[in-house]
């Protein structure tokens, strides 16, 4: 009987402290989370840094970041389809995922669609992007996806007042991002970068000082693109798209000692007059500075919203959208990036 009483008893409590919960979930403008998705709250994964997130789990997360959703910001629906031909079969490599530290935003799955349905495997590189493997087969086949996510709303941030991070105080896993890689020639861009930076004052303003040049030095000319330009030849070419900007950036960042990083991903023309351009994938940077990673874009030079990061890496080879091992023609290429 003692314990009958004590389970009505603590019934009592638990539906009481549920009742509360709510209430102090709806005055700060969120919802308590249904039945159906309880026990997965502390398992999402939000701001995941190179976390291995199955499909499985990025679908049990989704349905709480709807449902807890912030009352400002935005929403937006973003995605591509990719079509390529092969003559036989071809393995491939995709980087086509929203990177997992925006898995916590996405509002639904996202889920990759293959055409014909094809078999295929995903797994975390070394920079914690998230990777498709499959063989596609003879013929044509159909990468596609199309997602919403809830984004804050609010440009890139700027800190003027962040400090370059001296080199041996670096973390390990930061010094890659100081070394020349394929398309970012520190050897070559060295004693140029030292001559036209090397009076202004370290962290944030050299960094803008890098990218105003960087912005003015390149003419963005979309018929120009290139795969193979590098950072030297777009400094010499003085033309490119946005990889080169970043490519350009990073690579004289990197010779300043500033840690630099590649980026991939969407950026919608929101928050700006629309462009005539069709929409693609755009390229910016990252950089360390004061212990944190900050975001900008020598193609446009100016904080934008809505960014959505896919991939990040040494430069354009660690996060390349598709890698073909084997003859591949890309006969199809649309993306989407809209405010909703």
């Amino acid at each position: 009987m003692f314990f009958a009483s004590q389970e009505i008893v603590l019934t009592f409590f638990h539906g009481l402290a549920r009742i509360l919960l709510d209430v102090i979930h709806r005055l700060r403008g969120t919802a308590s989370v249904p039945q159906a998705f309880q026990g997965y709250s502390e398992r999402r994964p939000v701001d995941v840094e190179g976390g291995d997130l199955s499909f499985p789990a990025l679908k049990r997360a989704v349905p709480v970041s709807a449902v807890c959703r912030r009352e400002t910001g935005l929403h937006i629906r973003a995605g591509y389809r990719l079509t390529y031909q092969h003559i036989d079969y071809t393995p491939m490599l995709l980087m086509v995922h929203v990177h997992p530290s925006r898995a916590g935003d996405l509002l639904d799955p996202g889920l990759v669609t293959l055409d014909p349905p094809t078999a295929m495997t995903v797994y975390t590189d070394g920079f914690g992007n998230r990777c498709t493997r499959l063989i596609a087969p003879p013929g044509l086949i159909t990468i596609s996806t199309m997602f919403t996510i809830q984004d804050s709303g609010e440009p890139d941030v700027v800190n003027w007042s962040a400090r370059q991070t001296p080199v041996p105080m670096l973390p390990d896993d930061v010094l890659v991002y100081l070394m020349g890689s394929r398309y970012c020639e520190t050897d070559r861009l060295s004693t140029l970068a030292w001559q036209l930076f090397g009076q202004t004052p370290e962290g944030w303003p050299r960094v803008q000082a890098i990218v105003d040049y960087v912005h003015q030095r390149i003419r963005f000319d979309y018929q120009m693109a290139r795969a193979t330009r590098t950072a030297w030849e777009a400094h010499e070419e003085q033309v490119g798209v946005c990889r080169d900007f970043a490519h350009l950036a990073v690579t004289l960042c990197r010779c300043m000692n500033i840690p630099a990083r590649y980026c991939t991903g969407y950026l919608g023309d929101i928050g700006i007059p629309p462009v005539p351009d069709p929409m693609d994938f755009s390229a910016w940077f990252d950089v360390y500075l004061d212990g944190i990673w900050y975001t900008f874009d020598a193609r446009h030079n100016k904080p934008r919203i809505g960014r959505i990061l896919m991939a990040r890496g040494r430069d354009a080879t660690d996060v390349a959208i598709s890698t073909s091992f084997g003859k591949s023609d890309l006969v199809e290429f649309g993306v989407v990036t809209d405010e909703i």
